[in-house]
Order: C-alpha cells, then sequence, then structure tokens
C-alpha cells in the first residue's frame, strides 16, 4: 500500500510541474515580441484598371495578383513594373 501512495504523489507532483511547464510557455509566447512583418509600400503604381487581388512579397520584388488574372512583378518599393504575366485560365 505504501508503494501505490508513492505511486499516487509522483504522478501528481509530475502532472503539477507539466502543467506549470505549460502555463509558463503559453504566457512566453503570448508575451513574446511579433515577428518582424515585412515593409510593404504605402502605395503601389498600379496599371490603369487594375485591381489588386493579392500582394506578396519576395527577396527582391513585389508580386501583384490582380482581378482579371494577371501577376504584376515591382520592384520593391512599388513604383517600377518589372514583369507582366498573364495567369487567368
Amino acid at each position: 500500500m505504501r508503494y501505490l501512495k508513492w505511486l499516487v504523489t509522483t504522478l501528481t507532483v509530475t502532472m503539477i510541474a507539466g502543467f506549470i511547464v505549460l502555463v509558463a510557455v503559453v504566457v512566453m509566447r503570448v508575451n513574446a515580441p511579433a515577428a518582424l512583418a515585412p515593409a510593404f509600400p504605402e502605395t503601389i503604381a498600379l496599371p490603369d484598371g487594375a485591381v489588386a487581388e493579392a500582394v506578396t512579397r519576395g527577396p527582391g520584388y513585389l508580386l501583384v495578383v490582380t482581378t482579371d488574372g494577371r501577376a504584376l512583378v515591382f520592384s520593391p518599393d512599388g513604383t517600377t513594373l518589372r514583369q507582366e504575366l498573364e495567369i487567368g485560365g
């Protein structure tokens, strides 16, 4: 009977310690500074009539997908159109 009491006590202590570790991890993740988001330009020089549907940033370029099925590749500052691709189907 003494052995069973020791097992239950050990299990209880282990569960309490695990719960404390889980709470500590959650608190650290919530208080951690957010990852630096990529900087996007304030404005992008879209061609006339183009409406942006999605925007993504890559190393050295900015890609805009338009509602009319085009992918526009811009310079990182969004002022120079480097390439236009037709992706509509």
